[in-house]
């Protein structure tokens, strides 16, 4: 089954629904934000996120023969921005991947340079636009 199939996220969304219980019910994490097989635990104390991360990490080991990804899972100040469903979050704004708005910046110059038709840049351009209309970009959407 492909990743990103429509059927694969139905499944990684059954098979974690015991993970959401763990976090949300025997944890009591207030902040639990999930989007199929990658989540965020928001809380003021930094021990106290690195202690669920163990447990986090202990649980799906046992139950569900699963680890957190090695790199990815990490406790940072949201202050310096968490990577999270395609944007930058910050508290109170959000920013969009700068590798996003550098694709698209490509896919322009490979029009520019008539290496793509004007069907393949609109297509590109009005998906991409509305992504980026969710987040901080009134400036940056002025500028294409």
């Amino acid at each position: 089954m492909p990743l990103g199939n429509l059927t694969s996220q139905f499944f990684a969304n059954v098979y974690l629904n015991e993970l959401d219980y763990f976090v949300k019910h025997k944890l009591r994490a207030k902040y639990y934000i999930k989007y199929v097989d990658d989540f965020v635990i928001l809380h003021e104390n930094k021990e106290q996120l690195n202690n669920w991360m163990a447990q986090i990490n202990e649980f799906l080991s046992e139950k569900l023969k699963l680890e957190l990804h090695k790199d990815k899972s990490k406790v940072v100040p949201l202050s310096r921005g968490i990577d999270f469903v395609g944007f930058r979050n910050f508290y109170y704004y959000k920013l969009v991947r700068k590798r996003n708005i550098r694709k698209m910046k490509h896919k322009i110059i490979l029009f520019s340079k008539k290496e793509s038709s004007y069907r393949e840049i609109m297509s590109s351009f009005q998906g991409w636009n509305a992504y980026v209309i969710w987040a901080d970009t009134l400036e940056l959407r002025r500028g294409f």
